[in-house]
């Protein structure tokens, strides 16, 4: 005897699917999911793959209503989460400036002040006039490469004496007590034993931002390395894994979410000091330009590094944040 059903065929299912699936944009990502359930549910029911099962029309049709409702919820929070926060953050945080620039104008410039007075640098911010007279782009860029030499420098060392002391206990009660002393040590005492060294402020402010950048790089790789469980080696054991392949096939992959928290937060620390190095030993670079505009009473210009300081801080973190979610596959940790 034919069976019939009251259900369409999957073919049916498949094309009214597929054409809401193609009309909904990428980011209804909820309703494609749930649209796409509901084909394989009615599918199921065509099939007699279970008898339990008793899907109609009717109930995909709820599914995909169900499914672009959480998709425009989705949107929503993002909206909120992403945009509308932050904004309202920002917008606070201007006119708190505004109210107390308008109280105490003879101590700092309004935003609107400091916007105009600084509309020659933000809109040529690459200009050369001269040996010392650069845009604020050159000295950014400045700043920029000495951060970054000195702590790829930084974690180029760290990173194999963290893995150092977290496989080895020998090691670990040898190098621990100097980490203990060294680590607490202000960056700034650094520079003169830098400048006694090199004699000139480039080297010198590398330097800096290499010593200042180990540490937490070195301390986070050991705690990841010794955070791999137990288990994982005893089966690389059993399976006769040779010990540099232990290395790099378990302890590294479990090792990276500890690893580029310790990065996160040495390129944190080196863009922090390398503003405060360059008030001190001059030259060209952000930090020197914010003491230089100081010493001249520019208070908008003051304010303008300020902000470049900080957003570029800003774009530096989620930059590492990103590549740690390209290596690891897994989202990095707001604030880690």
């Amino acid at each position: 005897m034919k069976r019939t059903s009251l259900s369409p065929s999957p073919s049916a299912n498949f094309v009214g699917i597929g054409g809401r699936l193609k009309r909904n944009r990428i980011g209804d990502i909820p309703a494609n999911i749930l649209a796409l359930s509901g084909f394989l549910v009615g599918t199921a029911h065509y099939l007699d793959l279970d008898p339990y099962i008793r899907v109609n029309n009717m109930n995909i049709a709820a599914i995909l209503v169900a499914g672009r409702a959480t998709g425009r919820q989705a949107k929503a929070w993002l909206f909120k989460d992403v945009v509308l926060y932050p904004a309202m953050g920002f917008i606070g945080l201007i006119t708190l400036w505004w109210m107390i620039a308008t109280f105490r104008s003879e101590l700092m410039p309004n935003p609107w002040q400091a916007l105009t007075s600084n509309l020659d640098y933000i809109l040529h911010p690459f200009y050369r006039r001269g040996p010392g007279n650069l845009g604020i782009g050159w000295l950014l860029l400045a700043s920029l490469r000495r951060v970054l030499i000195g702590f790829l420098l930084g974690a180029l060392v760290a990173i194999p004496v963290g893995f150092l002391i977290g496989l080895s206990r020998p090691a670990m009660l040898i190098l621990n007590p100097i980490i203990q002393i060294l680590r607490p040590v202000s960056p700034l005492a650094w520079l003169p034993i830098s400048l006694a060294m090199f004699g000139v402020a480039e080297p010198s402010a590398i330097f800096v931002i290499f010593i200042t950048s180990l540490w937490s790089t070195m301390i986070n790789t050991a705690l990841g390395v010794g955070s791999v469980p137990k288990d994982y080696i005893d089966v690389a054991r059993v399976l006769e894994m040779p010990k540099y392949r232990q290395i790099f096939k378990i302890i590294l992959p479990a090792s990276l979410p500890y690893i580029f928290t310790g990065l996160r937060l040495s390129l944190g620390i080196a863009w922090l000091v390398i503003v405060a190095v360059e008030m001190l030993t001059g030259g060209v670079g952000i930090g020197f330009f914010l003491w230089d505009e100081w010493n001249r009473l520019n208070l908008s210009s003051v304010f303008l590094a300020v902000i470049v300081i900080g957003v570029t801080g800003l774009i530096l973190d989620y930059l590492i944040s990103r590549l740690q979610v390209l290596v690891t596959h897994r989202p990095a940790k707001p604030g880690s």
